[in-house]
């Protein structure tokens, strides 16, 4: 029986995978969407202190996004997991 506490919320968010994963497609994701987004202004070198904040949170997108999707992911791990103890030991019938 698994008697480890269910992830909170910031657990998930802050834990070595979740943080090493959202950086990853930050790190990849981040810098396409500048250009996607950015690429004429930096390439006219038309890039004041608002675009440089633009393009920071435009980093922030995709480490937001893969933080929830892993989040989201560990905790529905963790309850699937407890819930198939439960259906084997039979607690289900209780």
């Amino acid at each position: 029986m698994d008697n480890s506490p269910e992830l909170s919320w910031w657990q998930a968010t802050t834990s070595r995978p979740a943080v090493k994963r959202a950086l990853a497609f930050a790190v990849v994701v981040g810098p396409i969407l500048i250009i996607i987004n950015h690429g004429d202004s930096l390439i006219k070198g038309h890039v004041s202190l608002v675009s440089l904040t633009k393009m920071a949170m435009t980093v922030a997108v995709p480490y937001c996004v893969s933080t929830f999707s892993s989040v989201g992911t560990l905790r529905q791990g963790k309850e699937r997991s407890s819930a198939s103890r439960k259906i084997s030991s039979g607690k289900d019938q209780e």
